[in-house]
């Protein structure tokens, strides 16, 4: 979770890459994985769409081989192309906004599962929900 939170909040694909096996997996939805570091790097690039990201996160099971945690994470969107993505995400439509209104502020909580080998995750899995904070 050290790693994961520092990089999320620097927004750095290679941080993320590093801690994931050469085929490693990430599911950010029960729906979608990200598998291999091409695969990362090129869903991460999203998290460089974010500004003063904060992430913190409790630990709620460890074992020799993975662990369970509860995180949650703010961050400013930064461009209106990840307030698309986040949009869609949400399986809703747009936030009411009008042309120039400023971007969200995003909050977001969430589980994170992850089972690892050799010190690197094979595999990682997280639920999360999001909602623009109140301005």
């Amino acid at each position: 979770m050290k790693g994961y939170k520092d990089a999320w909040e620097n927004r750095d694909d290679a941080k993320f890459c590093a801690m994931f096996a050469a085929d490693g997996a990430y599911h950010n939805t029960p729906f979608a994985v990200q598998r291999g570091h091409a695969a990362l790097a090129a869903y991460w690039q999203r998290v460089k769409l974010q500004q003063d990201v904060a992430l913190t996160y409790e630990i709620l099971a460890a074992t020799p081989d993975g662990g369970i945690a509860h995180w949650h994470v703010t961050y400013q969107v930064a461009s209106e192309e990840l307030f698309r993505i986040w949009a869609a995400s949400t399986g809703t439509n747009l936030v009411a906004r009008k042309p120039g209104d400023p971007l969200p502020r995003m909050a977001l909580d969430g589980i994170l599962t992850a089972r690892f080998a050799g010190g690197l995750c094979r595999e990682c899995r997280i639920w999360w929900h999001s909602l623009p904070m109140a301005s």
